[in-house]
């Protein structure tokens, strides 16, 4: 079946993401936008997803709980999961990979836990964007442990893009996946990087505010909408 999705939101626990980006409100945007599945991927925490989940099972959403973890030669990439419990145990190793620095609110913004009800529950003190001690070698390996995927995130972008902190693609690197921005040409970047063949390009709107959020536009084909057909499919190769 055709599913439009978006496998990179970020919600109001994330330090850059805007406070109307509240479980309620990006699922129901995703809705209106006529997307099908989304996943909520907020900076190295897994925080708000639950709280997504069930807002997806009221307006007819398919939520997957998610990441974006920032690796130790600061790389983002995005960690997908098709169990809540199980990417709330990640969230909660995640956690013990980061430095403790303390968020400054009046530089970064606040860091908000919501319920399904967009009530705050309770403000991070910890700051989200750092980097962790995960390496990016040691990932995807991880990610197995924990019953997840996880693809690099924006690799045409000029900073915490695998390609801007590496200048290229490990060839150990073990995953099935990248993500482009939806300005970057999918053909060129297949062109010029033969690391790429046999992987699978998605495009993510990375969206931090509710008007940055993009109308459907990019699917793929799954034998069902869930997490877990979504982990399958990225698992295959192209």
């Amino acid at each position: 079946m055709r599913v439009y999705c978006d496998l990179h939101l970020h919600s109001c626990l994330s330090p850059c993401g805007d406070e109307d980006m509240t479980p309620w409100n990006l699922v129901n945007m995703a809705k209106i936008l006529g997307l099908d599945l989304i996943a909520l991927t907020d900076h190295n925490s897994c925080g708000n997803c639950r709280s997504a989940m069930k807002v997806g099972e009221l307006a007819g959403i398919t939520v997957v709980p998610g990441m974006e973890l920032c690796t130790a030669e600061e790389i983002h990439c995005v960690c997908l999961f098709d169990d809540i419990d199980r990417a709330e145990a990640f969230s909660s190793y995640v956690r013990t990979t980061l430095p403790p620095v303390k968020n400054r609110e009046e530089i970064f913004g606040r860091q908000l836990y919501m319920d399904e009800g967009d009530t705050v529950l309770e403000s991070e003190e910890v700051l989200l964007t750092t980097a962790s001690s995960i390496s990016i070698d040691a990932l995807p390996t991880l990610m197995k442990e924990y019953g997840g995927v996880c693809f690099p995130a924006h690799i045409d972008r000029e900073s915490y893009s695998v390609l801007s902190s590496l200048g290229d693609f490990p060839p150990e690197l073990e995953v099935t996946a990248f993500e482009l921005t939806p300005v970057a040409s999918e053909e060129d970047y297949r062109k010029n990087y033969p690391a790429l063949e046999g992987k699978r390009l998605f495009r993510s709107s990375d969206a931090h505010y509710l008007e940055n959020m993009r109308e459907k536009e990019f699917y793929i084909e799954l034998e069902e909408n869930t997490p877990s057909a979504l982990i399958e499919y990225i698992k295959r190769s192209v």
